[in-house]
Order: structure tokens, then C-alpha cells, then sequence
């Protein structure tokens, strides 16, 4: 037996993956076990999860791989300061005592997290390679292009090349400070969210803004038609100071950046719509170019930018690609899979075996719990329950109540890995209703009004709502599609004169609570050999409405990672507004609940602990 355990820690997302004989077995990102949102410390609890769900100690693993090498990153980093220098030295001594501590110890920090068990080797690789063997390893594919895209690796900020069978080899990269993932930030940093998680709040808003900046954006870099480009770095200031623009920057976009609760206006939402357009044009440049270069028909795409879903659905429609497949976790938690592949497939020469949909598992690798554990929790705060003796009795029950717009809060199987809920800690609700996207994100969520929430739609039925090939699938809600002109409300110049998030009082559809302003959603195909229960749980929604879609966002509320174990899924239920908890095969209301309940928000982590 080969055990291969991957890590990433110490700038965002922290996880592990343990991969076994080269099956992916577990990963989990260490913010569902600490309760601290994109936790970047060692991922101590997520390592002994993975270890626990393969009956392993760390004395059993073969290898253990870091994602990138902190000394090549080390480097850059004094490069740039030295570049600036004197200015940028408050952002130099924040910076060293965490590499002086941490960073630059890594072998260390990796042994005091295993215990001082493990004494074989470690292995380090490049960010963008793990990031390459993540998308391309699991994919379905036996040969494709590669593509990653993200803020910074080491020196990289994007890379490509191709797979064939088990080896993976990248020609070409980009390098630091010229980044798409860096520009995009620096806009979510000016439109007042916060930088490294609020991007995908950017990409939200944009629909609701007109493209009016894209001038503007231009002047600042210089793209040329293979989709590469050169920043004026005059615009910006994160190689050497505390914020990522600069007061060049604010003279160009009319003002300084919002500040974080302050109320959005037109200009954030223009600034949105020109950013996404630009950055659409400059992914749909690399994709072209990468094409002409590898001349490979499919593509794999990883790093934080490849969870910018929109512009992934216009590589799908408007790219010369035939397939994409976009790795689940395609930010730095899923370096940690990418590392642990890579050694087991590039370095130790191992086969690969390719898959009809993807070697991931559906990214359902985390911890699940039987029902007796749940029903021992339940017990012991009192709480008051129905429990069902199939699958089919529960969802035919739980598709009712979504019918009759209840929210749902549904924990089913193992926890999925990466940022999306993907129908094991979901919030589940009825997009027919043209009052659920302001409920669920105003009385559950507590978040912004204008985000839109993603359908959870039957594979089978998905041209029937959208337009989507039929061929391709999007089971971890990462490519955006147009709803169709079928199912769309003309709306007859009702809209004249309103702006910016009142377009949200237009239902624009027959499912308005997944339909964004400009017609698009965030797909999730749901197919039954992946999905289980959660695809029975659609399809009886499906028989009693004839709509075969519903809500899914994630189980959480604004400012907490997704809920991981049964005490979390009721704490966050009895916080919130959320009617009706589904925990396996146990339904809990509300209105049943005893109001004095008190849940140990860290038990659940006494169960991971290493002998």
C-alpha cells in the first residue's frame, strides 16, 4: 500500500488530501473543522481526519507533499521588496515573522502537525503544478490542455500545457506582478470587498452594472491577442504596500474605494460589469491561444480564477474547446490534491486510469456521520425529530415542503471539498417562488440582497431550462448558462428606469429565484450515480411540480465556513430562519424545537483527534 498525503497551508484555504494506491480517499479544508472562514494555518485537523478515514496513522504514509516551495516564494518576495525598497517596509516587517516563524520551516511545522510520526521525506512542488495535477489527474480525459490561472504562485500567476496518461508537462507561464487573479482582486479590493473571498461577490454584481470602465481598465494594461499582458504597475500597490490600489487608481475610477458596508452605487456595479468583461476577453485569449499551441480538443482548467463561472460558460460556448473540466477546488485548497496526485502519477511513474465522469468522487471527500451518531447528538439537547425509513419516504416528504416554500437545511453523505455546497450541506428552496432569493439571502444567509443563488437541476432535464450542451455536465456549479427564451418573462419595457439591484424587482423567468438580471445562473447538474439522494430528493420535487430545479446554495451564514457536523447543521438552523433541518434521514421543524437547545460548537472536533 502507497499512502501520499498532500498539504497546503499558510496563505489561504489551508486542506489535505490523502490519496491511497492512487484512489482519492478524503480532503477537507481546515476552516470546516476550526470554524475560522479560509483558515491559513496548518491543517492539523484536516490531516487527521484524512488519516482517520482511511485507518491510518502517520507512521503509515509513504509520502507527504507540500503544494508549492516556500523558498522560491521567499525569494520573490524579498526580490519585490528590494525592488521598492524604502517604501513598502511596514508590509515587510508584517510579512517576516510569519516566514521566520513558520514559513521557511516548513519540514518542522509539517512534522510537529504529524506528531513527529512521520520520518520519510517530504515533497515540494511548484504552486502551478499542483494546481496542473489537480485539473488534470481526476479529469476524464486521457490527454487535454492544461490551463491554470490564479493571483500568484511562486513566480508564476498562470501557466499551461498539456497531460497525457499519467504525466503532466507545462510550457508556458506568466509571471508576478502581472496577474489576472491579482487585477481582478484589485478591483475586489476597490469595490469595497474583501480580497481573496469576496471576488465571487464581484462577479455577482456585475450583472447589474454596464461595462462603462472598460476604457479605463484598458489604459492600465496592455493585452496582447495571446491573452498574455502587462499591468502599469503605477495603478497599483499590493508589491509594496497595504492595499492593492493605488491613489492613481482612485483619480482613474473617480474617487477612493468603498469601504465594506457602505451602500453599493453605480459605480461599483459599472466598475463590476467592466472588470468581468475584461476579464472574460482575457480568458477567452489564453484559451485560443492555448488551443492553437497543444492543438488538444479538451481542456482542464485550475486555480482561483477557474472558479470565475462566468467566465468559464464563455470558454464553453464561445472557446474552440470540445470538453472542459474544471477541478472542484480549483483555489489553493486544492493544491493539496494536486501535490498528492502528482507524486503518485509524475514522480512515481504510477497509471492512470481515466474515468467516464472524473476520478473526484463527485468532491464528496469529507466526513459523513451514521445515524446513530446523529440521533445520540439529537438526543442529548432534546431536540424534537421525525425519522424516516427510506430515502423515498423522506424525499417525497422534503419535496413537499420545498413546494410549499419552506427552506430546507439538508445535510446528506460526505461533506463536499472546495467552496461549493454541493447537495450534502446545502440550503435548499424553491425557485419558482419570486420572493425566495430575498428571503433566503436577507433572513437566512444575512447577506447582500443582490446575490443570486444557483440551481440544483436534473442532468436529464437540464436543456429544458437552459441553454447547455447536452453532452457537457456541471456537477460542481462552475460554468454559468443562459436561461432559455422559453422559460424567460418578457419583461415590455417594464424595466425602464430602474437601476443597478431594483432589476431584482423583475421576476425575469419561470424560476425567477435562480435567474439573474441578465438571464444567467450558476448550473448544478445533478445526475443519480453521483448524487444519490439528493438527485431522489429533485426528481420528486420533479413529479409533484413538473419543475426539475431547485435552490442550492451553501449550508452557512455570511462570515462562517459551510457547516461540517451535525452540532454545526442545528446551530446554524436554530440561528437563522431556515423552517425545516434534514440530517440523513432526520427531519426537524422549527416550531418543534425547544428554545433552550445548546450545541458544543467543538465536539465535533474530539472525534479527529490522533491516538
Amino acid at each position: 500500500m502507497t499512502a501520499v498525503l498532500g498539504i497546503s497551508a499558510f496563505y489561504h484555504d489551508s486542506a489535505a488530501a490523502l490519496v491511497v494506491d492512487g484512489e482519492i480517499v478524503a480532503a477537507a479544508q481546515e476552516e470546516r473543522f476550526t470554524r475560522i472562514k479560509h483558515d491559513h494555518e496548518f491543517p492539523t485537523n484536516a490531516i487527521q481526519y484524512c488519516l482517520k478515514q482511511a485507518n491510518l496513522k502517520a507512521e503509515d504514509l509513504s509520502y507527504v507533499g507540500f503544494y508549492d516551495k516556500p523558498f522560491l516564494k521567499f525569494e520573490r518576495l524579498l526580490e519585490t521588496y528590494l525592488a521598492y525598497a524604502p517604501s513598502g517596509f511596514r508590509s515587510f516587517m508584517m510579512a517576516m515573522p510569519l516566514w521566520l516563524r513558520s514559513k521557511l520551516h516548513l519540514p518542522r511545522e509539517m512534522n510537529r502537525g504529524l506528531g513527529q510520526a512521520y520520518k520519510k521525506r517530504f515533497v515540494f512542488t511548484e504552486h502551478h503544478e499542483s494546481h496542473a495535477a489537480s485539473a488534470f489527474f481526476p479529469s476524464p480525459f486521457e490527454e487535454a490542455a492544461i490551463l491554470t490561472l490564479d493571483g500568484v504562485g511562486e513566480w508564476a500567476t498562470s501557466s499551461f500545457g498539456s497531460g497525457t496518461g499519467n504525466k503532466i508537462h507545462l510550457t508556458h507561464e506568466m509571471r508576478f506582478p502581472h496577474s489576472i487573479g491579482l487585477l481582478y482582486s484589485a478591483f475586489t479590493y476597490f469595490t469595497g470587498f474583501k480580497v481573496n473571498s469576496g471576488e465571487y461577490k464581484l462577479m455577482g454584481l456585475a450583472p447589474y452594472g454596464e461595462p462603462t470602465f472598460v476604457k479605463q481598465i484598458m489604459q492600465m494594461i496592455d493585452l496582447k491577442d495571446d491573452g498574455s499582458f502587462r499591468m502599469d504597475m503605477a495603478y497599483f500597490n499590493y508589491c509594496q504596500g497595504m492595499t492593492m490600489t493605488s491613489r492613481k487608481f482612485d483619480r482613474l475610477f473617480g474617487g477612493p474605494p468603498r469601504s465594506s458596508e457602505a451602500k453599493l452605487t453605480q459605480r461599483e456595479m459599472d466598475i463590476a460589469a467592466s472588470i468581468q468583461q475584461v476579464t472574460e476577453e482575457i480568458m477567452l485569449r489564453i484559451a485560443r491561444h492555448v488551443h492553437k499551441t497543444t492543438g488538444m480538443k479538451n481542456l482542464c482548467l485550475a486555480g482561483g480564477v477557474a472558479l470565475n463561472c462566468v467566465g468559464n460558460g464563455r470558454i464553453l460556448r464561445d472557446g474552440p474547446f470540445e470538453n472542459i473540466w474544471i477541478q472542484p477546488a480549483a483555489g489553493d485548497a486544492g493544491g493539496a490534491l494536486g501535490v498528492a496526485l502528482f507524486i503518485w502519477h509524475q514522480l512515481l511513474g504510477k497509471p492512470r486510469t481515466v474515468q467516464d465522469a472524473d476520478s473526484q468522487h463527485g468532491s464528496l471527500l469529507g466526513p459523513e456521520y451514521s445515524e446513530t451518531e446523529i440521533k445520540s447528538f439529537l438526543d442529548s439537547i432534546g431536540a424534537k425529530y421525525s425519522h424516516f425509513d427510506s430515502d423515498d419516504a423522506l424525499c417525497d416528504n422534503v419535496a413537499g415542503l420545498i413546494a410549499s416554500e419552506k427552506v430546507i437545511g439538508w445535510m446528506s453523505g460526505r461533506m463536499e471539498f472546495g467552496p461549493r455546497a454541493l447537495g450534502s450541506r446545502s440550503i435548499l428552496g424553491d425557485a419558482r417562488s419570486p420572493k425566495m432569493q430575498s428571503v433566503m439571502n436577507l433572513k437566512i444567509k444575512f447577506r447582500e440582497s443582490f446575490r443570486p443563488f444557483a440551481p440544483a437541476v436534473l442532468q436529464e432535464r437540464v436543456a429544458d431550462y437552459f441553454d447547455f450542451p447536452v453532452t457537457q455536465s456541471s456537477p460542481y456549479m462552475l460554468l454559468v448558462a443562459p436561461v432559455r427564451e422559453s422559460r424567460r418573462i418578457p419583461i415590455n419595457g417594464q424595466g425602464v428606469g430602474l437601476f443597478g439591484i431594483d432589476k431584482l424587482k423583475l421576476p425575469r423567468s419561470e424560476v425567477p429565484a435562480i435567474t439573474h438580471v441578465d438571464y444567467s445562473a450558476r448550473l448544478q447538474t445533478v445526475d443519480e450515480r453521483r448524487h444519490g439522494r439528493y438527485y431522489k430528493l429533485i426528481k420528486h420535487f420533479d413529479q409533484k411540480t413538473g419543475c426539475p430545479l431547485v435552490i442550492n446554495t451553501s449550508f452557512n451564514v455570511r462570515g462562517e465556513p459551510i457547516v461540517m457536523s451535525p452540532e454545526q447543521a442545528y446551530r446554524c438552523f436554530m440561528a437563522t430562519n431556515i423552517d425545516v433541518l434534514v440530517i440523513e434521514r432526520f427531519l426537524l421543524r422549527r416550531e418543534d424545537q425547544p428554545q433552550h437547545a445548546k450545541v458544543d460548537s467543538d465536539a465535533h472536533l474530539k472525534q479527529f483527534q490522533l491516538d
